[in-house]
């Protein structure tokens, strides 16, 4: 993935949807299955999101800023946002 963000009025305490990041990311691993890649994503987080992402996609730190998720976080993901 290259760039993921959310809308200023979608941030922090007051946002307006919850989830949408984290949709996003699930269609980005759905894309993957669907181009034969196992639905593993990688993208580069900004360090003070490294263990939110951890938290809330399943993804694992590789090394400096750089994120990935595989598989097995792929899948829970998509079930959680697209269960067809």
């Amino acid at each position: 993935m290259h760039l993921v963000e959310n809308s200023p009025f979608n941030k922090g305490k007051n946002k307006m949807y919850a989830g949408v990041a984290r949709n996003l990311v699930a269609f980005a691993c759905k894309l993957s299955f669907q181009r034969g890649n196992e639905g593993n994503v990688s993208f580069v987080s900004k360090t003070v999101l490294i263990s939110h992402y951890e938290e809330t996609l399943g993804a694992k730190h590789f090394g400096g800023r750089l994120m990935i998720i595989e598989t097995i976080s792929a899948l829970k993901l998509m079930n959680k946002y697209f269960r067809n």
